[in-house]
Order: structure tokens, then C-alpha cells, then sequence
């Protein structure tokens, strides 16, 4: 439960996950500022979450992929809300099609989205906390990060340097009090799948999907906390140390039994 009024700050707030942090935010009474593309889901997010904290909440359009468009962002927020206490790298989309038949073009959007954006954002807005010596990075990788499957060569890789980044950016930023937690969730039970072509897989693997609200409460349990890491589900994250520890077994179990996309 956060237990200080915070200003959070959410990449792709506008549904799904990250709309989910940003209720559950708001109901431990943060300021919270959504950013996405689609402008009618912001608004609804944005009255929603006031309504919830009692603060305004703020919604500023902007395409994560695009870095011109996230420095207006930023100069946004600094002007309208002030500093940031907390940062949520949630935005992000996936595509699951064999390597070689992917569009190069689709590929490069998809770590601009996913890997770039994360990284822009992370700088603007992480430089003054590393300043004022507080605040948190909190960045949604996948467990597609830690181990990859057939049709998500893709999305592995570019939630592997999320995973990277964020561990390298732990350790850069920890004397300075700014916490860095990567967030690696399996399959969670939103529009995710739809947007990435994807339904028929996220039925195979419904024992294992995610409720974004309870993943988000855990989240949002971890503001103003030095929590590395948050892995979920318990069995994916126990599949991903093992396939750390024995790989040609884990090779296999991803190229047979996990393969349903």
C-alpha cells in the first residue's frame, strides 16, 4: 500500500495492464499521469483514476515509439504536475510470427515501442530523481525475456534488453536511492493478445493467464520499495529458472510442450 501521496507516471495507461496500475494507484490516493496514443481511452482513465484518488490525474497523448514525442511529453509533465515519483514503463505490443517472416519494419517498431521508448522515457524523467535522490523505475519486460519460444523471436529479444537495462540500471542508480524493479509476467488476460493476433494461444495457456489487477496491486505494493524483481506466474517463473540451469531441456520443453502460438 503506498504509504506517501506519490506522482506516478504510466507509459501505455490506457488499457490493460498499464490502465490497471494506474486505478490501483490512484485508489492508494497517487496523482497518477497516463500516457498512450489513443486519446478516448486517456480521457476515460484519467477521470476514473480521479475519481478514485481525489487528485486530478492527468492524460497526455503520445506515441512511445516516436522520441520527439516523448520529450514533449515530459516537457508536459514537468509543467503541469512537477516531479515524478515513480515511473512505469508499461507500454508495449508484441507480434508473434516466425523471424524470418516478420517485416523487418514491423520489427523496428517494435523496439522503438518496446525497448527505445522505455529507455527515453527512463532518461527524461529519471535524471531529476537521480537529483533529488528518490524515486523508482518500474519496467514491464515479460517472461518471453527470460525464455523465448517459437513465433516470439521478436518480442523475446526485445524484452531481454528491457531485462538488461534494467538490471544494469539498478546498479547505476542505486546510490543515488532510485529503485529499478523489472516486472516479467507471463500471459495476462487483456486486450494483449487480440492487438498481437493472438487469441487462439491465449486460450491454450488460460490456466496460466494473469489477472492484470492483482498483478497490478503487487505492483503498486512495490512503490517506494527496493524490489528487484517481480515474477509471475510462479510456475513460469520456476520453468525459467530451470531453463537458466538446463538449457537443452528447456529447449525443448519451449519448442514442444510451450510452443501453442
Amino acid at each position: 500500500m503506498v504509504k506517501k501521496h506519490l506522482t506516478v507516471v504510466i507509459s501505455g495507461g490506457s488499457a490493460g495492464l498499464g490502465k490497471a496500475i494506474g486505478l490501483e494507484a490512484a485508489k492508494n490516493g497517487a496523482t497518477v499521469v497516463f500516457l498512450a496514443r489513443r486519446r478516448d481511452k486517456l480521457r476515460q482513465a484519467q477521470a476514473e483514476a480521479t475519481a478514485l484518488s481525489g487528485h486530478p490525474a492527468y492524460a497526455f497523448p503520445v506515441d512511445v515509439g516516436d522520441p520527439v514525442a516523448i520529450e514533449a511529453a515530459v516537457d508536459q509533465i514537468h509543467e503541469t504536475v512537477g516531479s515524478v515519483d515513480v515511473l512505469v514503463n508499461a507500454a508495449g505490443f508484441g507480434h508473434f510470427e516466425n523471424a524470418f517472416d516478420t517485416d523487418m519494419r514491423l520489427v523496428e517498431r517494435m523496439f522503438r515501442v518496446n525497448v527505445l521508448g522505455v529507455m527515453y522515457l527512463t532518461k527524461l524523467l529519471g535524471r531529476d530523481m537521480a537529483i533529488r535522490g528518490q524515486g523508482q523505475i518500474i519496467n514491464v519486460a515479460s517472461m518471453a525475456g527470460k525464455m523465448a519460444t517459437p513465433k516470439s523471436a521478436i518480442y523475446s529479444a526485445t524484452k531481454s534488453a528491457v531485462i538488461g537495462y534494467s538490471n544494469g540500471l539498478r546498479l547505476e542508480l542505486k546510490p543515488f536511492g532510485v529503485h529499478v524493479t523489472t516486472v516479467n509476467p507471463g500471459p495476462i488476460a487483456t486486450d494483449f493478445f487480440k492487438a498481437a493476433g493472438a487469441l487462439d494461444y491465449l486460450a491454450t495457456v488460460s490456466w496460466l493467464a494473469l489477472d492484470p489487477d492483482q498483478l497490478a496491486r503487487r505492483i503498486v505494493g512495490t512503490f517506494d520499495h527496493p524490489v528487484r524483481e517481480i515474477n509471475a506466474p510462479r510456475v513460469m517463473n520456476l520453468g525459467a529458472k530451470l531453463y537458466t540451469l538446463f538449457p537443452g531441456i528447456g529447449d525443448w520443453l519451449a519448442g514442444g510442450m510451450l510452443n501453442k502460438k
